[in-house]
């Protein structure tokens, strides 16, 4: 079962359901060419390895030594000092650092942000009557809005955004490394920048969080807060965008009132997470778990968007139900879900109140899914509207 092949990524649910016919909870499969690992996608059986960091470590380093340097699927995978890519005892330390410095950020002013950021985008569009809203609103809101989070000068944030666009199109495993090389310098120059003249960001708080850590730990761990926040987030407001715009039933009780923008962004976290297959673990000897052969080292990846849809355990209506997993589980779930939602929800907020009458441009099949084992990810969405004057600046 091939997880990067391109007839994964056009039918991601018809695959997790032959997986389940045919291996059960949990599966072999390729997360890239000759890169063997088991995918997880019973929700009971994520919960106990999410919850059992001893017998399934996220430390990758012993796996790390038996990959190809050329591996694409690296740049996600790799070791690093910081969050969940480490032993237990350098995790806690990392992750009590930034979990507080994710604290200090004001959640209210956090909505005024992405609400500056997104009148100006929407103006750029609405009176045209045609927009694509991942390119043109999902993925530029959620860059600014990162940038501002995290500290970035204007300059930083137009590199960090740009290395991220080469490793987010990289079409093999040089041109992954590349992208990774030239995200982790643009950060690094920006961390230089916090140590001179901090301020009240994320990178900053990191750094005070830490005064014993060096560059490298820091520039780590704003990197992974970096890939984790940018392209799961935009692609979180554009799956959803998507259900709204598809879902006519959905979108009629979303019109009336029944149903809340926070009911959309819930269900999308059931049914099509942006981070489809995540949480790696890497076991820390043979074992038999659940009926199957997990082998040392050998990667056991989390299928997040199978697990929610497990038939043994979910079903009946989820609205309002939280007890997906897009978020993670355990004592490594996502510290930032707060951050996250408030940025997804505000922007749609802002994109609906100005064009609540959205369409698809083309038909649902014809939109074309990014090929990739971790993600949920559109290529692009074309959507139409009627024209609309342009909103009044903050």
């Amino acid at each position: 079962m091939r997880l990067h092949s391109l007839e994964f990524a056009a039918d991601p649910h018809g695959a997790y359901d032959d997986m389940r016919h045919r291996y059960g909870s949990l599966v072999p499969v390729e997360i890239a060419a000759g890169v063997p690992a088991t995918l997880v996608i019973g929700y009971r059986e994520a919960l106990r390895i999410l919850a059992d960091p001893f017998h399934f470590p996220s430390d990758p380093r012993a796996w790390r030594s038996t990959v190809a340097a050329q591996c694409p699927v690296l740049p996600m995978m790799q070791d690093r000092p910081a969050t969940s890519a480490t032993n237990d005892e350098e995790d806690a330390r990392y992750r009590g650092a930034y979990t507080a410095s994710l604290d200090t950020i004001d959640l209210y002013a956090l909505r005024g942000a992405v609400e500056r950021i997104a009148i100006p985008l929407i103006n750029s569009f609405c009176g045209t009557g045609s927009a694509d809203l991942l390119g043109q609103f999902a993925m530029p809101l959620t860059v600014r809005v990162l940038n501002d989070v995290l500290g970035f000068s204007p300059e930083a944030g137009e590199q960090a955004f740009s290395a991220m666009s080469v490793l987010r199109n990289a079409a093999d495993a040089t041109s992954a490394e590349q992208g990774s090389e030239l995200l982790t310098s643009a950060i690094r120059e920006a961390i230089s920048a916090k140590r001179a003249a901090p301020a009240a960001d994320v990178m900053s708080s990191l750094l005070a969080q830490d005064p014993a850590a060096d560059d490298a730990q820091i520039t780590h761990q704003t990197t992974m807060l970096y890939m984790t926040g940018t392209e799961p987030t935009w692609n979180l407001i554009v799956n959803t965008l998507l259900l709204m715009v598809t879902d006519d039933e959905f979108r009629g009780e979303l019109l009336g009132g029944s149903l809340s923008i926070p009911d959309a962004i819930g269900k999308v976290l059931f049914t099509d997470p942006p981070l489809a297959n995540f949480c790696f673990s890497y076991p820390r000897q043979p074992q038999i778990f659940e009926d199957a052969w997990l082998p040392e080292h050998q990667p056991v990846v989390i299928s997040l968007a199978a697990c929610n849809n497990d038939p043994a355990t979910v079903s009946g209506d989820r609205t309002g139900n939280r007890s997906h997993l897009a978020w993670g589980a355990g004592p490594r779930a996502c510290p930032a879900q707060s951050v996250a939602m408030v940025i997804v929800q505000e922007a749609l907020d802002q994109l609906l109140d100005a064009l609540p009458e959205i369409r698809l441009a083309v038909p649902a099949e014809q939109l074309e899914w990014r090929p990739g084992g971790f993600h949920r990810a559109l290529a692009a969405l074309p959507v139409t509207f009627p024209p609309s004057p342009p909103l009044n600046p903050v």
